[in-house]
């Protein structure tokens, strides 16, 4: 790997690891310098998942007390997210480069979509719950319906990553929780396994270019770091449109790239 790669490399994981523990939506800065660094999509996809995974399992033992409050509905999402995870990370590598390269743009747009309208989003899904007679009120969000729903994140989370978060925080809001660290505390979860599973699967697959791995390995984690520190200076909704303008951006560039 060349100093030119190290460096893009490098500072998109820094940047990851950094909006990652301010607001999410870290992949939009890691996978395309992965990309630009000339690793081949699925490889960069793979890469840029076990990259990512130290921080996100840091991130989950820390609310580890407020996610196993809910007892057997926790360990049910760790079960659907191990089962999601291996899925998705197996419908990666059964996916061609070619394949894939043509997917990014719709990928990056379904991401960018579900992080700027995400609140939108569960808003709307709870009025249509309340018309149809459901309580969205409930307190315990335990039943098939969400463990289905978390089912189908988890295995996207294992195909592609970004945005995963954001679809497990709607969920959840929807399904009845209020309390936002009982929330984070469940998606960092949920989260975390996912990305430790899609990791493992992807290591023993022999997908991951190790160079480009280990430099992001060390700065997401030094970003994770200075981005916990800056979060408590700026406010979310900038964060929010930061994360917004770059996968809007990403998403014209690629779909430009791909299908001009």
């Amino acid at each position: 790997m060349q100093t030119t790669e190290m460096l893009l490399v490098g500072a998109g994981a820094f940047l990851a690891g950094g909006m990652n523990a301010m607001a999410g939506g870290g992949t939009f800065f890691s996978f395309p310098a992965l990309l630009a660094a000339g690793v081949p999509p699925v490889m960069a996809n793979a890469s840029n998942t076990v990259g990512l995974c130290p921080a996100s399992l840091v991130s989950a033992w820390a609310y580890r007390r407020e996610a196993l409050r809910h007892g057997k509905w926790a360990l049910l999402l760790v079960a659907v997210s191990l089962i999601g995870g291996i899925a998705g990370g197996l419908l990666l590598l059964a996916t061609s480069n070619e394949s894939f390269s043509r997917l990014i743009p719709w990928l990056l747009l379904i991401a960018t979509a579900l992080f700027a309208f995400s609140g939108q989003f569960s808003r709307l899904i709870k009025w249509a719950k309340g018309r149809l007679g459901g309580d969205v009120s409930v307190r315990n969000p335990g039943g098939p319906g969400g463990a289905l729903f978390q089912l189908v994140v988890a295995i996207y989370g294992g195909f592609f990553g970004a945005g995963m978060g954001i679809l497990t925080l709607a969920a959840l809001s929807i399904q009845g929780f209020e309390d936002i660290q009982e929330i984070n505390a469940l998606k960092n979860l949920t989260s975390g396994i996912n990305y430790f599973v899609s990791s493992t699967t992807f290591i023993i697959a022999g997908a991951v270019s190790w160079p480009h791995t280990t430099v992001m390995l060390i700065t997401a984690m030094a970003g994770g770091y200075a981005g916990a520190s800056v979060a408590r200076r700026l406010p979310a909704i900038w964060l929010k449109r930061l994360v917004i303008a770059v996968g809007a951006s990403l998403t014209v560039i690629y779909f430009i790239k791909t299908y001009a």
